[in-house]
């Protein structure tokens, strides 16, 4: 299958271009650039990493076959004859477009038209065969520069009105955030299931706000949106940006949207915080009273780590693990549930509870209880309120090996970002799009990704042909190597 015949059968699954004419205006005569076929275009333009800009998709258009020109319109037969698209017909279409999916008073959010059509788009983009293969999505956001210049200081007037200061990390010596001007990119990212098979990563979800606001707010209407769209919501991978929002702006959303979180959290969020029952608030759980205070300030293992260092890192999380109170109940209708004393639970002993001194001694054992006895201790269960785990609770304790080795699964985000902004590719910094709003910088940001979405997918299918011919001819799977050469190899010259 072509490129083009792929974007097509994309545009066409998803639905978006009726829906989009549908909102345009009549004119007195028929447009001869159809929206289906400016969508097209705009796929053909990122799949040949050009720049995003009009010029360009008329030229990709232009340049067809002349049997693909007269079926998609390109060329058309007017009252002189043959008549090619020219820029201002793709300009007058493209203007239409923005026009109508976007905002009346923009405010650097998209509107609910755009982004049901870059949603749909999106998902058109996923073959039927791997929609279904995992619900979990790593998410994160990214810088995307305006190309309109900043308004001088103390003013906020600009080509970009949308546009806005915002912070995004560098990879320079300093710690500090570099400015920019511009927009955030939002994005979520399939990825395998625990314990699951491969999958391929494609972006599955994507929005587009302004600096000003904030990027993870923007993002929650997108993703609790997927559940009424027919897609059930898995694991969410995400990085401590996310996790320090407040519960209602992250947290609660998803969970009531059917997600698990598996997320790091924010060093400001880590360790004890307080009592509940008199239970130690630490981490998203609750523990006993009695636990020692090194384990419950434990912090993620270091990527510098040893196998000796994590091994007993993973020894310190497993004995913080006794002293966790566990669960009894599933959140009822207004977010409550019990726990119980670990000791009740037989997983530590304690002398308030006789029973549990009858357990094995490679149990920890609680030496001296304490003198005033709180619920925790000298009740049976407690109820737990909603707000008091709501923003660190997740699927795994953390730090322990199974948060570990389930988070690590987040830097697929990090490979979805890099492949848009690879130089060799479609790079996405500053002049890639030299069109003003966020309208039209999301139309082709989304044709970005479709076309990321078709890279990412011919790679996997090559991968698996390979796999499967290596399998036919009995020789194992072919595995990636990473090659060291010295400076001597790279000095010394051809023979």
């Amino acid at each position: 299958m072509t490129a083009l015949a792929a974007f097509e059968e994309i545009i066409d699954a998803s639905g978006a271009a009726p829906r989009i004419e549908a909102m345009l205006p009549a004119g007195v005569r028929r447009r001869q650039l159809s929206v289906r076929t400016l969508l097209a275009g705009m796929c053909l333009t990122q799949a040949d990493h050009r720049p995003a800009h009009l010029t360009r998709v008329h030229r990709a258009l232009t340049s067809l076959p002349e049997d693909e020109q007269r079926r998609l319109g390109v060329t058309a037969d007017w009252k002189h004859g043959p008549h090619q698209l020219t820029y201002r017909q793709t300009e007058r279409t493209f203007g239409l477009v923005t026009a109508a999916l976007g905002k009346d008073q923009p405010d650097g959010l998209p509107s609910r038209a755009l982004q049901a059509a870059c949603d749909h788009l999106l998902e058109a983009s996923i073959p039927d065969q791997f929609k279904d293969a995992s619900t979990s999505l790593a998410v994160d956001w990214t810088d995307l520069e305006s190309f309109s210049r900043p308004p001088p200081h103390g003013t906020s007037d600009c080509a970009d009105p949308e546009a806005s200061w915002g912070h995004r990390k560098n990879n320079l010596l300093r710690s500090q955030d570099e400015l920019f001007h511009g927009y955030y990119l939002s994005a979520g990212v399939m990825m395998p299931e625990e314990n699951g098979p491969a999958v391929p990563e494609p972006a599955r979800r994507a929005t587009i706000s302004s600096a000003r606001h904030d990027p993870v707010r923007a993002f929650v209407p997108v993703l609790t949106a997927l559940p009424g769209q027919g897609i059930r919501l898995g694991d969410i991978l995400d990085d401590s940006g996310y996790a320090h929002r407040d519960a209602d702006a992250w947290a609660i959303p998803l969970r009531a949207a059917g997600a698990q979180l598996i997320q790091d959290l924010h060093p400001h969020d880590r360790g004890p915080k307080g009592t509940c029952h008199g239970a130690i608030i630490a981490n998203g759980n609750l523990y006993c009273p009695q636990t020692p205070r090194p384990l419950t300030e434990l912090g993620p293992l270091a990527r510098t780590a040893t196998k000796e260092q994590a091994a007993d890192h993973d020894r310190q999380t497993a004995e913080l693990a006794r002293y966790k109170l566990g669960r009894l109940t599933a959140d009822d209708e207004d977010g409550y549930h019990r726990v119980q004393c670990p000791a009740a639970m037989g997983k530590v002993r304690c002398p308030l509870r006789p029973a549990s001194m009858l357990l094995d001694r490679d149990r920890p054992e609680i030496l001296q209880p304490p003198e005033h006895l709180p619920a925790c201790c000298a009740q049976q269960t407690i109820t737990v309120p909603p707000d008091v785990l709501a923003k660190t609770a997740q699927k795994h304790d953390y730090p322990s090996a199974a948060w570990r080795r389930s988070y690590a699964r987040r830097t697929g985000a990090e490979r979805g970002f890099a492949t848009a902004k690879d130089p060799a590719s479609n790079n996405i910094a500053r002049g890639w799009c030299r069109l003003m709003g966020l309208t039209p910088l999301m139309l082709f940001t989304t044709t970005l990704l479709i076309a990321r979405n078709q890279r990412i997918l011919a790679a996997w299918n090559v991968r698996q042909e390979e796999t499967q011919r290596r399998a036919a001819a009995g020789l194992p799977p072919k595995t990636r190597k990473r090659r060291r050469k010295p400076l001597a190899g790279l000095a010394a010259g051809p023979p």
